[in-house]
């Protein structure tokens, strides 16, 4: 059971960063803070998609061919949060 319910989060976490397109076409969303915010907000949550996959399929021992494919992906997702946050971070830096 713990298994099915850790894989359903882990693939649920798969399609939420896809949401910041339709989002993305109004015109507030391409306004200064607002787009720093929501660019920062799903930045964090791809990381912590990462993070939370990877803890499960470790810690929680959940190796299912569906959870591999699914640690694939929020791992590249978190690599792509991680530069996005980098890129908006390093120039406020210097």
């Amino acid at each position: 059971m713990k298994n099915k319910i850790l894989t359903t989060i882990s693939t649920l976490m798969l399609f939420i960063p896809w949401t910041i397109l339709p989002l993305r076409s109004f015109a507030w969303a391409l306004e200064s803070p607002v787009a720093e915010i929501m660019i920062s907000c799903y930045a964090v949550f791809m990381i912590f998609s990462g993070v939370f996959t990877v803890f499960s399929y470790v810690k929680g021992k959940v190796q299912n061919n569906l959870m591999k494919i699914c640690l694939i992906i929020n791992i590249l997702y978190a690599v792509g949060g991680i530069a996005a946050l980098g890129m908006m971070l390093l120039p406020k830096l210097s």
